[in-house]
Order: C-alpha cells, then structure tokens, then sequence
C-alpha cells in the first residue's frame, strides 16, 4: 500500500481503464523491469513506469547529466548537470519523488559482455534506453540467451524506430540487421540533433508494449517494426513475421551469442600517463571510415581537422584522434566509461 495514498485512490483512473483494471494493477505492482540507458528513451520511460506502478525498476547507465541534455532527457534538472551526477542517480532521485512505493535500483556501470547477464537479472522485461548500436546487439545476445523479451527503441532528429522482440516467438535484431553498422555510417543526435517530441513518441510505443507483457496480453503486442518521422508527417508497420533477412540467424538459429564475447566487443586501454583513452572497435566487420564525410558530419558541434590518414576533433576539454579502421585515441580524460561514451556520441557506437 502506498505511504499517502491507497492504491484504489492514487491508480483510480488507471484502474478504470478495461485494459489494466484492478487485477491488472496488482500485476504492474509485481512486475520487474530493467531500463539500459537513462537518456532521453530511458527517462521517458522510467517516469510512465513509475507513474503506472510498476513495482521494480533497474536503472543502467555509464553516464553523468550534462547540459546538453536537459531538452530532451525529461527527468534532470540543471543542478544535476551542474553537480554532474550519474544519470542513473539523479533519475533515480528524481522518480522517488514522484512515486515512493516503487523500488528503484541506480546501477552506474557500463554494459559490457562481462557483466551484462547479471545487470539483467531478475528482469521480466528489457527497454532499450540506449544511443549505441555494440550495446543494442550485446543486450540482443544476452536477451535472447537468458529468454528474456526486449523492447527496441531509437529517435534521431524527428525519426525513430521501434519493435519489440521476444526470444522464441518474434526475429531479434540480429534476424533484421544481420551485422553492426560500421562507425560513422549512421546519424547520432550529436551529429544529426534530435527533437523531444519523436522521444516521447518512441517511448511511449516502448512503454506501453511492456505493460502488455507484464500484464500477460502477449495477444495486443503490435508484432511489427514501426517508423515514424514527425517532421515530414510520416508512419509505417512492417509485420517482423515478414522482415527476417534469411534463416539461420546466428543468435536466434544457431544459439551463438557473438557479442557475448569479449574479444567481439570495443578493446579500451588506458595510455598510462598521457590522460588518455584508446578504443578500438570489434574486429568483425572490418572497418574503413571515411574521415572526410565524418569531418563534415562533425564540424557543426566542434573543431575538426583530418587528412588521409587520421581525423582530429576537439569538443570541450577532449580530443579525439580517429583513423580509419575506427581505432579512436580520445585525449582529456582516462576515466573508461567517459571514453566510451564520447566514442558512442561522436562516432555513432
């Protein structure tokens, strides 16, 4: 029962609603979910969440609020990015004031193929907070491996994407985009912008497909891929049962788990005494960046040099040295996770 309010009173037009009513709420209030990314999708998220009474919500995020932030990722506030807290704290802090009886979980660490089984544990369902496309394919491996259903969601300027994918009934990802598009070949919203209105749009897809399956109404799940882009007022739903490229997926045919392995996934290495990063991507597919349409990609959000053999782009106190086979030294920090996430912003991984 809620501190103030009974659950009758404070979930009363919820309630009322034929598709959750009374039985229903009690099932929201056992149910258990893992939020991967508390950016903008994953803000959006966790508020409706909390707000309809989900019981359990697991926050996982790597990164801290910054001010670029705060138009889109609807839980911070500018003395967050002015303390530059976790965006896995300062959410978490935030959705305790908006709904107590509910348990919240910060967890501020970055996903990886070491520990991201355990960060999903006790999940019955999976949303996709994330801006990167290693952490969607590791989170589709591990999703699929542990049985678990997840909810794809991404928004970039005023499009976005989204498809719900249940192991065992529906493609996964890897069914749909066989492999990871190489660094640099799809818009990020440092590169491209993005616009509140398509992030509400995605998670509210998002959202309101994990209530259908917390509530057991596998039957009312959408089973496509949808499209949206606001800007041009346009929409479209791709059934998935007529979307999987070929058989023999790797994940969902053959039960290899490829980005489960370490060696698939970003080598980071310290470069002791030099305040610096080096991140190099996966070895499968090889990698061949065009530096200078990436120049031009960046050049509206920081200072950018390059020639035929490296990029260098200036942001703030960083630096980062791009070549073209998608090794990046990132200058001005050695702190892992801060590298990780400026190679995810800028170089769209």
């Amino acid at each position: 029962m809620d501190n103030q309010w009974s659950l009758d009173e404070r979930y009363s037009r919820q309630i009322l609603f034929e598709g959750i009513g009374r039985e229903g709420q009690r099932r929201l209030r056992e149910g258990s979910v893992v939020i991967l990314g508390c950016g903008a999708l994953g803000c959006a998220q966790a508020e409706m969440l909390a707000r309809a009474g989900v019981g359990r919500i697991r926050l996982i995020d790597r990164d801290i609020v910054e001010s670029t932030n705060l138009h889109r990722q609807v839980l911070f506030e500018e003395r967050d990015a002015e303390e530059r807290l976790p965006k896995a704290v300062a959410a978490a802090a935030r959705l305790e004031r908006v709904n107590r009886s509910v348990e919240i979980e910060a967890v501020v660490r970055d996903a990886n193929p070491t520990n991201i089984e355990t960060l999903l544990d006790g999940a019955a369902v999976i949303l996709d907070g994330t801006d990167n496309f290693e952490t969607r394919y590791l989170l589709n491996d591990a999703a699929a491996k542990l049985g678990r259903p997840w909810i794809y969601g991404a928004a970039v300027g005023a499009h976005g994407l989204q498809m719900t994918i249940r192991p065992g009934v529906t493609p996964c990802l890897r069914c749909l985009f066989r492999e990871m598009p190489p660094p640099g070949s799809t818009p990020t919203c440092d590169t491209a912008g993005v616009i509140l209105p398509i992030i509400s749009v995605v998670a509210s897809h998002q959202v309101v497909e994990c209530l259908k399956l917390l509530l057991g109404q596998t039957e009312r799940l959408h089973g496509c891929l949808l499209q949206f882009d606001l800007w041009d007022n346009r929409t479209s739903r791709l059934r998935l049962d007529r979307l999987r490229e070929e058989a023999d997926c790797p994940t969902c045919d053959l039960r290899r788990y490829d980005y489960l392995e370490v060696e698939r996934g970003q080598l980071v290495t310290s470069l002791c005494g030099r305040n610096a990063i080096q991140i190099s991507p996966p070895p499968f597919p090889v990698l061949t960046l065009d530096l200078a349409d990436r120049a031009n990609q960046l050049r509206n959000v920081g200072e950018v040099r390059y020639n035929a053999h490296l990029l260098k782009f200036k942001t703030g106190a960083y630096e980062l040295t791009v070549f073209p086979d998608g090794r990046c030294l990132i200058q001005g920090t050695d702190d892992p996770k801060v590298a990780r996430s400026l190679y995810a912003r800028y170089l769209g991984l």
